[in-house]
Parts: C-alpha cells; structure tokens; sequence
C-alpha cells in the first residue's frame, strides 16, 4: 500500500509539471519572429569586391540596426555619397531601408542623384504581406534619363551590361512573407552592382488574432 501511494503521488507530480510548463512550451512557438538586411552598395566588379553600409542580419527578436558611410570613390567601379541603411523589426512589422545620393557607376554608365529603397512585412490576422518600392532621382544610364513606374524594369547597356530598376523579388505564403528591393541592380560580363538594397521579412505567431 505504502509503495502504491508513493507512486501515484510521483505521477500527480509528472502532471503538474506537464501543465505547468506546456503553456510556455506554446508561447514559445508563437512568437512573432523577423528578419531584415540593408545594404547601401554591393560590387563585384572589376577583380574588386566592396560592401559598403551593410546593417548586416536582423535578429529573429527583431530591434533595431543602422549605419552610415560618408562616401565611397572606387575609380571606373562606383562612386556616392551619404550611404545609409537601417533595418528594424517589432510588434507585427519590420522594414527595411537604404539610399545613397550623388551615384556614379561604372565611370558614369548609370548614375543618380537619389536612389533609394524601402520594404516591409507585415502580420494581419495571422497572415503575412509584403510591400516594398524605389524612388530614384534624376537617374540616367548611357545618357538616357530614365523615369520608374513599375518594378523590374530592364534596361540594356553598352557592353553586354544590363541594368534592372526597382528590382523587387518577394516570396508572401501564408503567414510568412520576405520581400528584397534592390533600387538598381547593374549586371554583365564579371560586373554584379546592388544599389540600395532592403529586405524585410516576417513570420506571424500563430497566436496573432
């Protein structure tokens, strides 16, 4: 009898932990969670590599990150001023930013006096969607002014380069979404330049309302 009682009290004590501890276990997998990265200037190019103001990964916490560089001059690769990116993620969005202004690349190929990218994910209900866009000023590629409207416009160059405008890649599927706005993407025989580059995205708690 002595045995019995002892052991159903160690089985009352298994199941107060259970029920103790499951509430967090569930918590736990529904929190909200993110990612985001900004970067002002990737190049590859010209047996040159440069990442210049990369926030570098988000958290899956989220929070917050930015930096600056005053300005870049790589003769014949790339040339701009105030380089900036910030990348940050809490409540039920993150979103992503990045500009550079007075851009030269590839000697005066393509340059603009603004360019500037923006992109957020956001939770509702549960669900994910994305959103994102360029604003480019006074851009210009082999002499042509250039105006944007939609996204992924394409654009040929001299020399096999291609230029692609608000180059926007996203991925929105149930309740997880991630969105990349590259304002200008420069590509060609070992040339590959991103300008402006901001990528957000989410995972909804399965908890959201």
């Amino acid at each position: 009898m002595h045995m019995n009682a002892k052991r159903n009290s160690t089985i009352v004590i298994c199941l107060m932990a259970i029920l103790v501890f499951s509430p967090v276990a569930s918590f736990a997998q529904a929190t909200t969670t993110f990612t985001g990265e900004a970067v002002a200037l990737r190049a590859n190019a010209l047996g040159i590599s440069l990442t210049l103001s990369d926030t570098g990964p988000l958290a899956a916490s989220g929070g917050n990150l930015n930096t600056t560089v005053a300005s870049v001059n790589v003769a014949g690769l790339a040339s701009a001023d105030a380089l900036k990116s910030t990348t940050s993620g809490s409540g039920t969005s993150s979103q992503s930013q990045s500009s550079v202004t007075n851009l030269s690349l590839l000697g005066g190929l393509v340059a603009a006096e603004v360019v500037k990218s923006n992109s957020s994910a956001t939770c509702s209900n549960g669900r994910a969607s994305v959103t994102g866009s360029a604003e480019l000023v006074g851009l210009v590629a082999a002499g042509q002014s250039i105006l944007v409207s939609n996204p992924n416009l394409a654009i040929s160059l001299p020399g096999g380069i291609s230029l692609i405008v608000n180059e926007q890649t996203s991925s929105p599927s149930g309740n997880t979404g991630s969105i990349t706005v590259n304002a200008l993407h420069v590509k060609g025989p070992s040339i590959d330049i991103v300008v402006a580059s901001a990528q957000s995205g989410i995972t909804c708690s399965s908890g959201t309302v």
